[in-house]
């Protein structure tokens, strides 16, 4: 099967796996944050892979730069929500820290793509 260019990249290979544990970790949390926090963490974490699977589809260098930095802002999206979670205790420290990690490797892989792409345009 044919393998677009976006699912080559290690940058979203990492987001896909941070939606999941987004997913997953959301499952626990309370009734009362279904239309909340949940809602906010899942639409968040999935524009982070989806910004970066339409950013290479497009044509000018300035555009894809321009998905790679809204891929970037929806990682920050998620840090901030997840900085609330484990405030509220709907989170323990472990799983904080697991994506906390998650999202350092995520933010230097977008602003090495950023770099390239930008780079390439000069």
């Amino acid at each position: 099967m044919h393998k677009f260019s976006f699912e080559k990249l290690d940058v979203w290979i990492e987001a896909k796996e941070l939606t999941k544990s987004i997913y997953s970790l959301t499952l626990s949390f309370p009734e009362s944050e279904k239309f909340g926090l949940v809602s906010q963490l899942r639409r968040a974490s999935v524009s982070i892979c989806s910004n970066i699977a339409e950013g290479t589809s497009r044509i000018s260098d300035k555009d894809k730069a321009h998905f790679i930095s809204m891929s970037y802002s929806s990682t920050m999206e998620v840090l901030n929500q997840l900085i609330l979670s484990f405030e509220l205790n709907y989170i323990n420290e472990s799983s904080y820290l697991d994506c906390r990690n998650q999202i350092n490797s995520i933010t230097n892989k977008l602003n090495s793509l950023r770099n390239y792409i930008l780079k390439n345009n000069n």
